[in-house]
């Protein structure tokens, strides 16, 4: 690696940061299934059972103390966490949480 690719230049422009009405959509990825015994723990947030064995969880999340907060709360379970991805910026149609039952 040669040293004038060694580092990427930051941009001065500043990402749009969400306002107090601005709730994010994010995404959280688990590697296996979760029972339904969790769906309070995880309430708010829709669980999706994939068929590839992975459990999606998605919904608002208000701020990055609640994020860490749910990440605590998969780290718990003992799962692998595949990944965690901010879906969007929810302005101006409120995110209605819907729980998968199978």
């Amino acid at each position: 690696m040669t040293d004038h690719n060694r580092y990427k230049v930051m941009s001065n422009e500043l990402e749009p940061k969400p306002t107090p009405s601005q709730t994010m959509i994010y995404q959280i990825r688990i590697k296996g299934h979760l029972s339904r015994a969790w769906t309070d723990r995880f309430e708010g947030l829709t669980i999706t059972l994939e068929e590839n064995g992975d459990t999606l969880l998605t919904g608002p999340v208000v701020d990055q103390a609640a994020l860490h907060g749910l990440l605590k709360k998969v780290r718990d379970l003992g799962l692998p966490l595949v990944s965690v991805i901010q879906v969007q910026f929810n302005e101006t149609h409120p995110y209605r949480s819907k729980k998968e039952k199978k």
